[in-house]
């Protein structure tokens, strides 16, 4: 019993604590003009739902011969990996995520600046994260357990942030935001693709892709909250 008691409280733990965390970092990072929190939260849950809807993608492919197990391209047809993380991971998981943004959240009087893009998108992949880890953490231990748990929420939040912010920025052109924000949105979905087609690849050197392309975003972000917050905190 209590060895059942701590596995689950490290379950838990390992679920919980690091969306908590980067929820804490996103609210402060957005001090200037905060959301409410029931807004935040209402992003972490329509990010869960979110989660349902790419299921149900994923199972509408299935049914047209397109099998959801990326893994088996590891071993046996790399170029078919690549083309399945491009073309259905990629684009599947940002979409999902993309559409209670666009249908819902955008539209709230509260959304007021370029940033909130960013902040609501990041909350948006922490509750997507959150329910794809509800499985993963089930059937992992130790150290990749850890780093699932810690590493997961962060970088849907980075990609989520691309469309997020394409969105808050589109005002600026002169051409239609659409066109802004669905290159935004197809960005976000090749940079997926690319990050878990390595990540899925045993490769010394296709291993140092996974985190250059999560530096260069979070650079890229870092800059441009900083910019719009007018501090030098990281």
């Amino acid at each position: 019993m209590p060895s059942e008691v701590t596995g689950n409280l490290a379950y838990w733990a390992l679920l919980l604590v690091p969306c908590f965390f980067w929820g804490a970092y996103h609210y402060y990072k957005d001090r200037q003009k905060p959301e409410p929190i029931r807004m935040l939260l209402l992003a972490v849950l329509l990010g869960y739902a979110s989660a349902y809807f790419s299921i149900f993608l994923y199972n509408l492919l299935e049914m047209a011969g397109i099998e959801h197990n990326p893994n088996i391209g590891v071993h046996y047809d790399l170029s078919g990996l690549f083309w399945y993380t491009i073309l259905v991971i990629g684009p599947v998981e940002e979409f999902s995520k993309f559409l209670p943004f666009i249908l819902i959240l955008v539209h709230s009087r509260h959304f007021d600046e370029e940033l909130d893009g960013i902040i609501y998108a990041a909350f948006i992949a922490l509750g997507f994260a959150l329910h794809e880890n509800r499985f993963y953490l089930s059937a992992l231990e130790g150290g990749p357990a850890v780093a699932r748990s810690l590493v997961s929420p962060i970088i849907h939040a980075l990609f989520a942030s691309i469309w997020g912010y394409a969105y808050g920025f589109s005002g600026r052109f002169r051409l239609p935001s659409w066109i802004t924000i669905t290159l935004g949105l197809m960005l976000a979905m090749f940079l997926h693709g690319i990050y878990d087609f390595y990540s899925f690849t045993i490769s010394i050197y296709g291993g140092l892709y996974p985190p250059l392309i999560v530096l260069l975003i979070w650079i890229w972000r870092m800059y441009t909250i900083r910019r719009h917050t007018r501090t030098t905190v990281f």
